[in-house]
């Protein structure tokens, strides 16, 4: 099956751990690697976001990533991107009818690619299955005024659970969000994301650590809703512990982030500055090693579509403290992974922490249960499988909705 991914803002070619990439680069990468190694030809179009940039590159993973000249070849913020979605469509449609290679399926990846792959499909008549990644309603909800995004982003969400074939949900939560604004149930299909349960497992080395002191892990990128300052208020209930935060730029260049700095002086308030440790950027080969060494993971956001960070501790075997929004109420399983607390909340998150750190039996059940988890309910044969069930049915449809469009027969 030739499968488009239109990822409009997330390039898979960009480096994880560079402090700037995002869940969705990752998915998309990992996805389109795992379609291809079970056969699929797999293009991921994405913006071309500097001078000089090839059209077309081939990924190491052997899918084929496109440039699309929309906008500046310059970097833009996420959230400036929706003038140039129309010139986005518009290339694909061209390029779809012009170089010999059409998709089977198209799958947009955020509401601004769903926006191009509708565009292009006037043009192109060819299924489209979305992937939000994140609900406009759910960033308002939190964010309020401070949300950076495009005033008109719910609406288009809301037109293109429509106009789309079919919606794929990450998780329950996020059902539920689609199904508020208007989304049919039967245009749903869950499919979480994977992870890379041979890369990502229990054995193997671990990074050092200091003798006779447990690890709490953190990880993600260092943004406010991460809730990394709820974990370091936490760590004052948690004496014996330290609590090591990978996300964010490179280490030489911490000194420089807002947040970086925001949490040491949180950390020097709250008595726990020589306990608090952030590593920056950390390359992706490195990460397994680091999540081996942590007694706990921690994942406190305000919000969390998906979260991959406690699913890949989870496959290295580690129970994961969380709190109970989006993604992480359906990955962990509270009383057999980990546990779950309520957002915004360093107290309940602290004594949940220092309870389990002081259980090591439960810690070693947790993270047994966990390892069954990730590789039974998330490995990536799992989530292609599942997607693969997506496209072919959508495709069937409109196949014989639009027999002639799709095929590519003349319409006198």
């Amino acid at each position: 099956m030739r499968i488009a991914m239109i990822s409009e803002h997330a390039s898979p070619l960009a480096e994880p751990g560079d402090g700037t990439t995002s869940g969705q680069n990752i998915h998309v990468a990992e996805l389109s690697a795992a379609l291809t190694a079970r056969g699929h030809e797999v293009r991921v179009y994405t913006r071309g976001s500097a001078p000089g940039l090839p059209e077309r590159v081939a990924a190491p993973a052997g899918y084929m990533v496109v440039h699309v000249p929309a906008g500046p070849a310059a970097p833009v913020a996420r959230d400036a991107l929706l003038p140039y979605m129309k010139d986005f469509g518009h290339w694909l449609a061209r390029t779809w009818q012009e170089d010999g290679w059409r998709p089977d399926v198209v799958h947009a990846h955020f509401w601004m690619s769903g926006v191009a792959a509708v565009i292009a499909r006037r043009q192109v008549d060819l299924p489209i299955v979305q992937t939000y990644h994140v609900l406009g309603t759910v960033k308002r909800r939190h964010h309020g005024a401070a949300d950076p995004s495009p005033a008109e982003r719910i609406g288009y969400e809301r037109a293109l659970g429509h106009a789309v074939d079919q919606v794929v949900a990450q998780c329950r939560d996020e059902i539920a969000g689609l199904r508020r604004m208007g989304v049919p149930m039967d245009k749903i299909s869950l499919v979480p994301s994977g992870v890379d349960t041979e890369r990502f497992c229990p054995t193997g080395p671990a990074t050092a650590r200091v003798p006779g002191r447990h690890r709490v892990l953190a990880v993600g990128r260092l943004i406010a809703r991460k809730g990394f300052q709820e974990l370091v208020r936490a760590l004052r209930a948690v004496p014996d512990a330290e609590c090591v935060v990978i996300g964010g730029p490179p280490a030489d260049r911490l000194d420089a982030h807002p947040l970086a700095r925001e949490l040491r002086e949180l950390a020097v308030t709250c008595g726990v500055s020589e306990r608090l440790k952030l590593v920056g950027a950390v390359p992706p080969a490195a990460m397994p090693a680091w999540y081996r060494s942590a007694d706990v993971f921690a994942a406190a956001p305000w919000y969390e579509p998906f979260g991959l960070a406690p699913l890949e501790a989870m496959a290295c075997g580690v129970p994961v403290v969380a709190t109970a929004v989006g993604g992480l109420t359906d990955t962990v399983v509270d009383g057999v992974t980990g546990l779950l607390v309520p957002p915004r909340d360093p107290r309940a998150l602290g004594t949940t922490m220092r309870k389990l750190l002081r259980d090591r039996q439960r810690r070693f059940a947790y993270g047994v249960a966990a390892v069954d988890r990730a590789r039974e309910g998330y490995s990536w044969n799992r989530t292609v499988a599942r997607l693969t069930e997506v496209y072919q049915v959508v495709s069937r449809r409109r196949t014989a909705t639009h027999p002639a469009e799709v095929t590519g027969e003349v319409v006198a």
